[in-house]
């Protein structure tokens, strides 16, 4: 009952297409005590009511009397139709800064990848339930455009400025998925997996902040507009988290609310860093992505005997002679 809850409140609305029409759901109204018999459940077994007045208590617990109807009527607000788009833009400036510089140059394959787990993780309830056209259209489009930007990291690795992207992905994946497991709602995969994607988002643009910092000219105008974009979003949801929390005083989802405040966080302070050049996290956020790097490549040289930075040092110094080589080659006649 509450993930049905959680469902609703995510964008999976009742309706024609939806989790409360398919069959499955039908025996869960019942339990909730959504009214399917024509007269409503003055019209029911005395047993199936008392079922029914034991189910609502414990959802009242969880969520206080839930009305689904405004429940969902909330959760379709224009501060998340304004997010959705902001996202669905700077996903479409992504791709089109790549084609047009020909060039992964200034982005962070860290930050796509981590974008890449949160869909596939968040997106599995694909296969769960039916859903509206346009929760399909979005969710397989963040899917789709995701693996097409590694595809592209892969196709122009040349571009690709490896030594910017220092941040170490299992220092950020292992304690989410810890978290996920211990504040998860129910121990289901899918549960747990949803959970899991909330965690992962809120860090997911650090790399990209990382290597912005550590990047010393870079002012590609696709990649501002597309880091903008991603900071956009997330604060138009959590306006729309706030005005579905104005309407409905019992909404709670803490798991989105943590994920969404860390992200926000981190944004508002690359803005002033990017506008002004002050930062309060940058010093710090660097510092400690040096030391973990300094921490693995310790472990790395005992353990394989040769680190990243060294293998990264060496590729660097044969694409610099291979460079020179090419300039100081005479020109020939065609």
């Amino acid at each position: 009952q509450a993930i049905f809850a959680k469902r609703l409140a995510r964008g999976d609305p009742p309706g024609a297409n939806s989790f409360l029409t398919s069959p499955r759901p039908r025996s869960l109204c019942a339990r909730l005590a959504v009214p399917l018999l024509p007269g409503g459940m003055g019209d029911a077994p005395e047993n199936v009511r008392k079922t029914a007045t034991v189910a609502m208590d414990s959802m009242d617990k969880l969520h206080g009397k839930t009305n689904f109807a405004n429940f969902t009527a909330y959760s379709w607000n224009i501060f998340r139709y304004v997010g959705d788009y902001l996202h669905l833009t700077g996903i479409i400036v992504l791709l089109m800064t790549i084609a047009k510089n020909k060039s992964v140059a200034g982005i962070s394959r860290s930050t796509q990848i981590l974008y890449f787990l949160v869909f596939v993780t968040r997106y599995l309830d694909l296969f769960d339930h039916s859903q509206t056209a346009y929760l399909v259209f979005f969710k397989l489009t963040y899917i789709g455009t995701s693996i097409i930007v590694l595809v592209l990291f892969h196709q122009l690795e040349k571009t690709y400025e490896r030594r910017h992207d220092t941040c170490n992905l299992a220092v950020i994946i292992l304690p989410c998925a810890t978290a996920a497991v211990l504040l998860t709602n129910e121990y289901s995969v899918l549960e747990i997996l949803w959970t899991f994607s909330e965690f992962i988002e809120g860090f997911a643009m650090v790399p990209q902040y990382i290597f912005c910092y550590r990047e010393k000219g870079g002012r590609d105008w696709g990649t501002s507009l597309y880091v903008v974009s991603l900071g956009g979003y997330r604060v138009f949801y959590a306006l729309n988290w706030i005005y579905k929390k104005i309407q409905m005083p019992h909404y709670s989802d803490i798991q989105s609310w943590i994920g969404g405040i860390i992200e926000i966080m981190f944004f508002v302070d690359f803005l002033n860093y990017r506008f002004t050049g002050n930062s309060m996290l940058r010093s710090m956020v660097l510092t400690v992505d040096t030391k973990i790097n300094e921490i693995s490549d310790k472990v790395e040289m005992k353990v394989l005997g040769s680190s990243s930075s060294m293998r990264m040092e060496t590729e660097g110094g044969e694409m610099r002679r291979r460079r020179r080589a090419e300039e100081e080659r005479p020109m020939e006649d065609v």
